[in-house]
C-alpha cells in the first residue's frame, strides 16, 4: 500500500517544519514516537549499493554479484475495511521472472493510519513474512525486494521501502503509482517537466525538488503504458541500480514481484470473504494455495 497523496494544491504530503507531527487529533504522542523513530530510521538508509549487481546481460566483474532471486512485498485490504488485509510475499527468480515462492497471510492493523507514518502499520507483518521465509526456505530468501510504495521520496526521507529496507537489512526499492508530494514537487510539475523525455519504454527522468536533491526518478514501464511510475530508493541500493533492476523486472506497467504480490494479495482476499472468516482464520500462518493470476 502506498501513502495517500495529499490535495493537488498542496506542495507537501505534510505540512513543513519539525513540528509537523503536531496535529492535536488524539494521536499526538503516538505521532511524536513515530517522528523520532523515523529520525533514527533516516539516519541508517544507504542510498549506495550493497553489493556490484549482475543483471542478464553484463560482462562478469571479480566482485560482482549475479542476480537470481527478486522479491516483492504489499498489503491490500478488504474494501471498506482498514484493519482486515492480506500481507503477500512473492519471489521470483531472475531473469526467468518465474514465482518460486508466495506467501499470503491475513493480519489485523490496530495501529491508526497516519499521514507520513504508513511504515509504522505495515512494516511488522512485511517483516514477519520475510522472516517465515527465512525460517523455511532460506535459500529463496531474495537478494532486492521491490515495495508498493515510495523510499526516500518522504517528508522525512524514509517512507515504507526505506523503513523495511533498514529493518530487514535486505536492498528494496520504492515503486509507487501515485506522486508524494516532496521539497516543493508536485505531481502536475512533475507531468511538465517528464513528459518530453518519457517517449519509449524505460525511459526516465529524475525527481528533482525544489532543494536540488534528486528524490528519484519517473519511469516510464512500457510503450503502451502513458502514465510513469515513481522509483525510489529504500535502502542499500542507489538509483542507477534500482531502476536497471525495476526494468529488468517490468513486463507490464508494474514490475512483476509487486504485480504478482498485489494481484494475488486481492485474490486471496476474495478467497477469504467469500469462505468466511472463521474457516481463513483456522489456516493463519500458511501459504496461501492460489494460482497467479494473468
Amino acid at each position: 500500500m502506498q501513502e495517500q497523496p495529499p490535495d493537488e494544491t498542496s506542495s507537501h504530503a505534510v505540512p513543513s517544519g519539525e513540528d509537523e507531527w503536531m496535529r492535536h487529533d488524539g494521536h499526538d504522542e503516538l505521532r511524536k514516537c513515530f517522528h523520532e523513530e523515523q529520525n533514527k530510521l533516516r539516519s541508517k538508509v544507504v542510498e549506495e549499493d550493497a553489493e556490484l549487481w549482475l543483471l542478464e546481460g553484463d560482462e562478469p566483474k571479480v566482485d560482482g554479484v549475479s542476480l537470481r532471486l527478486v522479491g516483492g512485498v504489499d498489503l491490500s485490504f478488504v474494501k471498506g475495511d482498514d484493519v482486515n488485509a492480506c500481507a503477500a510475499l512473492v519471489v521470483l527468480e531472475y531473469p526467468s521472472l518465474k514465482v518460486v515462492y508466495e506467501d499470503y497471510q491475513m493480519v489485523q492493523l490496530t495501529v491508526p493510519y497516519l499521514a507520513g507514518y504508513l511504515a509504522f502499520r505495515e512494516v511488522p507483518f512485511l517483516l514477519q513474512s520475510l522472516e517465515n521465509l527465512r525460517s523455511s526456505q532460506p535459500m529463496l530468501m531474495p537478494q532486492i525486494l521491490i515495495v508498493d510504495g515510495n523510499g526516500i521520496l518522504h517528508p522525512r526521507g524514509v517512507g515504507l521501502a526505506s523503513h523495511l529496507g533498514v529493518l530487514c537489512s535486505i536492498p528494496t526499492i520504492g515503486v509507487a503509482k501515485t506522486f508524494l508530494h516532496v521539497d516543493g514537487m508536485t505531481k502536475n510539475d512533475i507531468n511538465e517537466q517528464c513528459k518530453p523525455h518519457l517517449l519509449k519504454a524505460h525511459d526516465w527522468h529524475p525527481l528533482q525538488g525544489a532543494s536540488g536533491r534528486i528524490w528519484g526518478a519517473a519511469l516510464r514501464s512500457t510503450n503502451d503504458s502513458t502514465n510513469p511510475i515513481f522509483v525510489t530508493v529504500g535502502s542499500g541500493i542507489c538509483l542507477s541500480t534500482a531502476l536497471r533492476v525495476v526494468c529488468a523486472c517490468i513486463r507490464h506497467r508494474i514490475p512483476e514481484p509487486v504485480r504478482w504480490a498485489d494481484l494475488n494479495s486481492r485474490e486471496y482476499l476474495r478467497q477469504w470473504v467469500a469462505s468466511g472468516q472463521a474457516e481463513v482464520e483456522s489456516s493463519m500462518g500458511k501459504t496461501a494455495n492460489c494460482s497467479p493470476q494473468p
